[in-house]
């Protein structure tokens, strides 16, 4: 980890930020930020990388305010083992954040990340750069926007990202962080499923191409109808997480959308945001104000280089999962220490024999006495060794009956909380389905028929409008949040006889 120790700032002359997933790389040198060949090792770099949101486990946890401050980290670690169920064998990267607004209590967001998996993205990068600086997790690049005064720091925004290998959905309320969702529309699996829509395996270049120039407003009818099944489960997926975070959250309204990829903005998502959200979103394509050439840059890579520059200043309120840090200075190494330690005790050992001949007589007979009193205290020891292990025994056979206690009261407990909900929580499903049919009704939308399977219902919807089957799953998704578990409508089509638009609607129950 960077430090005014370890690599004090004037030898800091450039900054390079790099995209692990997809071996994209920048460098800002001379206030031009522009493309890397290829990474060699330099200490006047710093070197920076983000880590994607579907490679982290994340949580929020509160701690009391009278802990003291040289506990809190430990503490933090033990609740995140807790809360997350992680394996206590494995020696996870953690790190954490304070909230700026916390109540009464002191709550932190927590963020983990497998040692295998960093390995396995930044080994290779370490071994071209013999170190990685800061290695900041995706969701909290967004800071920076508030700490530069790109945004302002009040009301609820949320951000939707799509990289090649993943896309996600994150909320800050008041310019500070508050909860990240990857869904699984990532770009690589939008072509994929655009594949599959297809039947066929299409030039992948040609894809992009026509995704990132013409996006939903293409003139290409088949590019068009394809891009518009798919990034309506897009939507119906973000819009599902929206309505958990402002329950979760006790958020009554979104305030800005922010949308962008890897490669551009997407034509067309705003009216997407507003038929299935009911929101207006903007552009996530930022004036940075820094030299280059390109006509479009990953905004993730300048988030990287402003994160780079923050930390370089203050060292505070950024997290970093790096586990590659730069080597310290000559004099800070144990082999620098060594030399320079070995090279001034031979000068004084040529220069003063006698005070060491003296020291050793000295060193004899302290040693002789420390002889003595060494025996006693090995006595002493054994005793007290004897005591601790009858007391571990005790402790052994007392956490044996302690387990099998726990697991009686664990199995009764999940029996009786069966045996209530089965009594109390039973729902009927013909009043389901009876306010399921007023809903339908109210929106004009006809039902040819209907098919159960245990929880999930299939309905044949039959409307004038396809249209209103956007509007009856929206109604839905809000008034009845509580008791689904899904909602999708899987075929949209409109009957070349009649003129009527059929779809096949899917709700799962909870």
């Amino acid at each position: 980890m960077f430090s005014k120790d370890s690599s004090p700032k004037s030898a800091i002359k450039n900054i390079v930020t790099l995209n692990a997933y997809t071996d994209k790389k920048y460098i800002y040198k001379s206030d031009t930020f522009k493309p890397l060949n290829k990474l060699s090792y330099n200490t006047s770099n710093f070197i920076t990388s983000y880590i994607s949101n579907k490679d982290l486990i994340s949580t929020s946890v509160s701690i009391s305010r009278s802990i003291a401050s040289e506990d809190i980290a430990g503490i933090l670690d033990i609740k995140a083992y807790e809360e997350l169920g992680l394996d206590q064998a494995t020696n996870y990267i953690i790190s954490s954040i304070e909230s700026e607004h916390s109540g009464e209590e002191r709550e932190y967001h927590i963020f983990v990340a497998e040692p295998e998996a960093l390995d396995e993205l930044f080994l290779p990068i370490k071994t071209e750069t013999k170190y990685i600086d800061l290695i900041i997790p995706a969701p909290l690049l967004y800071k920076v926007l508030y700490k530069k005064e790109i945004l302002q720091d009040s009301g609820t925004h949320c951000f939707i990202y799509f990289t090649q290998l993943d896309a996600f959905v994150t909320f800050y309320r008041d310019g500070e962080f508050l909860y990240s969702k990857s869904i699984e529309f990532s770009l690589e699996h939008i072509y994929d499923k655009y594949c599959e829509l297809v039947g066929e395996k299409i030039d992948e270049k040609e894809f992009y191409n026509i995704l990132e120039s013409e996006g939903l407003k293409t003139s290409n009818n088949e590019y068009q109808q394809n891009f518009m099944k798919i990034f309506s489960e897009v939507f119906i997926t973000i819009n599902d997480i929206i309505i958990y975070t402002k329950r979760a959250f006790q958020l009554d309204t979104i305030d800005h959308m922010f949308i962008g990829s890897v490669h551009g903005p997407i034509i067309g998502l705003d009216e997407y945001s507003q038929n299935y959200l009911g929101l207006h979103s903007a552009d996530f394509n930022f004036n940075f104000d820094i030299n280059n050439d390109e006509w479009y840059t990953d905004q993730l890579q300048y988030l990287m280089l402003l994160n780079s520059m923050d930390y370089m200043e203050t060292q505070e309120n950024i997290i970093n999962l790096s586990n590659y840090p730069r080597p310290p200075s000559f004099l800070n190494r144990a082999s620098g220490q060594f030399i320079v330690s070995t090279f001034a005790a031979i000068s004084v050992g040529v220069g003063y024999p006698l005070v060491f001949l003296v020291g050793s007589y000295i060193n004899d007979a302290k040693i002789y006495g420390l002889t003595i009193e060494n025996d006693k205290l090995t006595q002493e020891t054994q005793k007290y060794k004897k005591i601790i292990k009858e007391k571990t025994s005790q402790i052994s056979t007392l956490d044996g009956k302690i387990e099998r206690l726990s697991k009686q009261y664990s199995g009764k407990s999940k029996t009786l909380i069966s045996i209530y909900d089965k009594k109390v929580n039973y729902r009927l499903k013909s009043a389901t389905l009876y306010t399921i049919a007023d809903n339908l009704n109210r929106f004009d939308v006809k039902v040819s028929s209907i098919t159960t399977d245990n929880d999930t219902l299939w309905l044949s919807l039959v409307s004038t409008d396809d249209r209103k089957f956007t509007e009856v799953i929206k109604y839905i998704s809000d008034k009845h949040f509580d008791d689904i578990n899904e909602i999708d409508i899987e075929i949209i089509e409109k009957d070349p006889v009649s003129n009527y638009y059929k779809g096949l609607l899917m709700l799962e129950l909870k």
